[in-house]
């Protein structure tokens, strides 16, 4: 496994002790709770590439190791990549035919169309389809009583990301990027996105900060410098973490098994376990939402 980032050595562990159970919070005009969720977060990106999907994988497992009740839906319809990085197979079971049961990792619930097609398998689905799937997925899957369901946006601000933040009730958003102009410039899209939806975003990610030569230990911010943060402060939004760019990650996201779950007292996991703690604060300091849902949440 690869080095970790110097700036990210003498950093207090986090501690994973179970808190106390978060509210249900406040969302969209118009919608609903969803009756065994108390808080969906969407986590989204202005392109592909960025590492959306592997920070939604990691923030998940972190805020299980945070003593919260976690579920993933992967809605990365085109691009599903969490039953791999997870290490599930397997086709979910249905117990009436309508319903469906999420599979686990990790002290994560999941559900993803990567469950029901083969690997090489290419989706071919007009928008109207695959939205339709997705809130298929969201409102069919059996989830146990949830604190937090994380939702892997598809990469963009096209027509499914729009539609699935109009009729998925969310608690708020993560944009996630990297520090190069090119990424936040496409991740403001993103963030502007989610405001006219009236979806706040509870914080940014900047993934792939720095990274550490494995050889000879040089620092180097391979994609510039500060721009999560420069972004985070320009609309006002919390930045909840900068990641390194680090082989470690990769491979075990490769294998199955997220660094979070792999490696939890590494450089790199802290990192995302101080991302998911950060996270969990924010959703705190949402409104309470005025309808109740059912009373085992409450």
């Amino acid at each position: 496994m690869g080095g970790f980032p110097q700036c990210f050595s003498g950093v207090p562990a986090v501690s994973a002790s179970p808190s106390r159970r978060p509210h249900a919070s406040q969302v969209q005009k118009g919608l609903s709770l969803h009756p065994r969720v108390r808080n969906v977060i969407a986590v989204g990106s202005g392109k592909g590439g960025v590492g959306k999907s592997t920070t939604a994988v990691n923030l998940a497992v972190a805020l299980a190791k945070l003593g919260a009740r976690v579920g993933l839906l992967d809605a990365d319809i085109y691009g599903p990549s969490v039953p791999m990085m997870l290490g599930l197979s397997g086709r979910p079971e249905s117990p009436d035919n309508k319903s469906i049961e999420p599979l686990r990792a990790f002290g994560v619930e999941t559900m993803s169309i990567g469950y029901l097609i083969e690997d090489e398998t290419p989706m071919i689905w007009r928008g109207p389809m695959a939205t339709s799937a997705m809130t298929q997925f969201f409102n069919d899957t059996l989830w146990d009583d949830l604190d937090y369901l994380l939702i892997d946006l598809p990469p963009g601000t096209g027509d499914i990301q729009l539609t699935l933040t109009q009729k998925i009730p969310l608690a708020g958003a993560v944009i996630v990027t990297t520090p190069q102009d090119i990424a936040t410039l496409d991740a403001k899209k993103a963030l502007k996105m989610f405001e006219k939806v009236e979806v706040p975003v509870l914080g940014i990610v900047e993934n792939m900060a720095v990274h550490t030569c494995s050889n000879c230990g040089q620092v180097e911010h391979l994609f510039g410098d500060g721009g999560g943060e420069r972004m985070a402060a320009q609309y006002g939004v919390p930045l909840l973490g900068s990641l390194p760019l680090d082989i470690g990650i990769r491979e075990q996201g490769d294998v199955g098994t997220p660094i979070t779950a792999a490696a939890p007292d590494s450089p790199a996991a802290q990192a995302y376990l101080r991302a998911a703690q950060r996270l969990v604060e924010e959703v705190a300091k949402r409104p309470r939402a005025s309808i109740p849902i059912l009373s085992s949440l409450l």
